[in-house]
Order: structure tokens, then sequence, then C-alpha cells
């Protein structure tokens, strides 16, 4: 072994120094388990740096595997449902550990989950191709609605009854009378998914967006197609979104090639752009209180629009893509889930964040508020369902 450089005693004129066996003084023994291994300290930084701060006022994890689909019940503030990718839906309580009662009996992911509009029955929709519908006051099973064997992207309840309808991979719409456990309708169309679709909140039509670029409008009781929407003027790629005014006038339809259309249902024409998205379009909210409607992106931004003068009114910055949004009730406030894990809150008046909820460690793939406003669930591909409180947001 060499030193270079000066050493007190000799060498001071920077000779290499040289140390033999005689210039040893003690020997200590050293265990290589005493020394620090390098694997080790990247771990612990690994780690660090996955240790998510989690500000949720309750957490559930009774999924197994990425849970998708979320929805509260209009009339129970505790009572949440979610579905996921472990074939299973859930019926639970905000901060009760023991009411918990599995929705079993689908063969895939339970991508879709809602609530009745008078809350007495619960719905889960699958990939297999059924619908289940449980009574929430029993807790059993009321019936299994059937359409092809192809999957259900989603589902929803009449706003006033008890009819379901559900877009599905086969390109039809399907509607049946949970009441009854019957088929009533197929509306047929489409050429590709049926990927989004809704009642008017008057019940008196019926809108669905498709994969094939285009938005049609259907009267429930004959099935006839009032409307069809497409061509140079509207999407040029697949709906993935679509949300629908409280006065049953207007839809406003997101797609896959970043454009947002607001269409007349009266006369199914295209009478406003809403131009401001890079991104695919992946979720739509309108405001129950402000003319105002809420679009999320994959290109990072959450806009609020002026429905009235089709204008932006504030952009919200994310630093990933948004997945999922929700009003808080009638307030100003909305929610944004986003692909980072972190839920949202957004003054919509000013445009600024006014808080950031962390807990979950990967995507928040869907949000529902309760019926007394205090509670915000999120659902996430980390396989939980959160609850974070919003008292503070009425």
């Amino acid at each position: 072994m060499s030193i270079e450089g000066d050493v007190h005693g000799e060498g001071s004129d920077g000779e290499e120094v040289f140390i033999d066996d005689e210039d040893i003084i003690n020997e200590i023994p050293l265990d290589e388990e005493d020394l620090p291994d390098q694997d080790d300290d990247d771990e612990q930084e690994v780690d660090m740096m996955d240790e998510v701060e989690d500000h949720s006022a309750y957490a559930f994890h009774g999924h197994t595997d990425e849970v998708f689909a979320a929805a509260c019940s209009p009339t129970d503030a505790s009572l949440v449902v979610s579905g996921g990718k472990d074939d299973r839906g859930f019926l639970w309580r905000i901060g009760s550990a023991e009411d918990v009662q599995e929705l079993p009996g689908h063969k895939d992911t339970v991508c879709t989950v809602a609530f009745s509009s008078d809350g007495k029955l619960v719905a889960c929709g699958s990939m297999d191709g059924q619908i289940n519908v449980w009574n929430t006051s029993t807790r059993t099973l009321e019936g299994t609605l059937e359409g092809s064997d192809s999957g259900f992207e989603w589902l929803k309840w009449h706003p006033r009854g008890h009819l379901i309808i559900a877009g599905s991979e086969d390109c039809n719409v399907w509607m049946w009378n949970a009441d009854h456990n019957a088929f009533l309708n197929t509306f047929a169309g489409h050429s590709s998914t049926v990927t989004c679709g809704d009642f008017t909140p008057d019940g008196k039509l019926i809108c669905s967006g498709s994969d094939d670029a285009t938005l049609r409008i259907w009267d429930p009781k004959s099935a006839q197609c009032r409307h069809v929407i497409r061509g140079h003027s509207y999407h040029t790629q697949g709906l993935t979104c679509l949300a629908i005014t409280w006065d049953s006038q207007s839809i406003v339809s997101g797609s896959q090639d970043s454009s947002v259309h607001i269409v007349s249902i009266n006369s199914g024409q295209v009478v406003g752009s809403l131009v401001g998205h890079t991104n695919s379009v992946e979720c739509i909210g309108i405001s129950p209180r402000y003319n105002w409607v809420a679009t999320g992106s994959i290109d990072q931004t959450l806009i609020i629009w002026d429905l009235a003068h089709q204008a932006i009114r504030s952009t919200c910055e994310h630093d990933e893509g948004v997945t999922c949004l929700a009003w808080l009730g009638s307030s100003r406030y909305v929610a944004s889930g986003c692909v980072d894990g972190m839920v949202r809150i957004w003054d919509s008046l000013s445009g600024e964040l006014a808080r950031t909820f962390s807990g979950h460690s990967d995507a928040v793939q869907s949000l529902a508020v309760s019926a007394d406003g205090n509670s915000l669930v999120s659902v996430s591909s980390d396989k939980s369902a959160r609850v974070f409180d919003i008292s503070m947001f009425k």
C-alpha cells in the first residue's frame, strides 16, 4: 500500500511512503454484517418516498385488487357502495369496520355502481354482462339483470323510478325495470362500445355516447333514436364522458380527441364548443348551483367553464392527468381525482386550490359525495377506498 503526500517523519519532500507489517499498531476485527449495506440505504430511501401522508378520516380495505367505482347513498349519509377488479362489490358504512356487506355473484370486474334515487336499491354492473340489484335495507339480492355476454361500461337509474339503463360493449344501451327484474328495451344504433350515457334530469329522454364518435338521443318508451350527432362540427374520436344540464336542455360531451362540445337536446345540433384541453377529456360535471361546467383531462388540467358564455373561468393545474371530478353539492367547490393519487379541492369562483388530500398510493379512479355533504369518498388503483372530511367546504 502506498500513500501520496506529506507524511510526518519521512517523505516530507513528497516521495512515496510504504507501510509494512511492522507499522501495524493494533488489529480490530470487523463483522461484515456491521458494515453499512448500500442496498439497505437504497431501500430506506424508497420506503421513505413510498410513505404517503394520510389525510383520510376513514379507509376501507375490503377489496383485494384495484377499485374502480364508488357511489354514496342519496338518503343515508354513511352508506357507500364500491366495485373493483376483484369481481366484487361491497356495501359499507363510513367509520364502521363491522357493517360491511359483500355483494358477490360476478365473474369479472365490477366497474360501475349506483344507488336508486330513493336509496332503496343499489346496482352493481360488471364486465361479465350482468347487473346485480340489491336491497339496501335487507342486504339481499333483488334480481340479476342480463344483457348480452358483453361487459357493461356504466349504469344509471331513472331520476325518479326503478328503471336502469346501461351501456354495453355490444354497441347497445339496455333498459330494465328493477322492481320486476324485467328487460324492457334495447337501444340499437351505435357501431362501437357505448362508453357513457344517462337519463335527462326530467326523466323523459336517454342520451348515450360511444367509441364510434357519435352521440344519440333516445325516446325511452319507443326505443327510437331522435337525434344522431356526428360529423365535422362534433368529435372526431370516441366519446369518453357526458353530462346533462339540470334543465334537460343541453348535453356537454368530452372525447379522446381533447374536444368538448355542447349539444341542444331539442334540435340535436352542436351549439357550442369549449376549446382548451390538449389531451383526452376523462370527466365532466355540471354545477348544481352555477351555470358552470368542470372538465378534467389527461393533459393535467381541470378547467372550469362559464356555460352561458362558453368561456374558461379558470384552469386548475395538476401534476398528472385528471381522472374524475365531483362538485361538492351546491357549493362553489369542486373535487378532482388524479393519476398521482391526490384528491384536490378547488374554489370554482377564484380557481384557487383550497385543499390537497393525500392518502392513496396510486391513481384515483372515482369520487362520490355523501348525502350530508360532509364526506368525500375516493377509490383507487391502490385497492383502497378513502373518506375525506369536506364539512368545511359546504
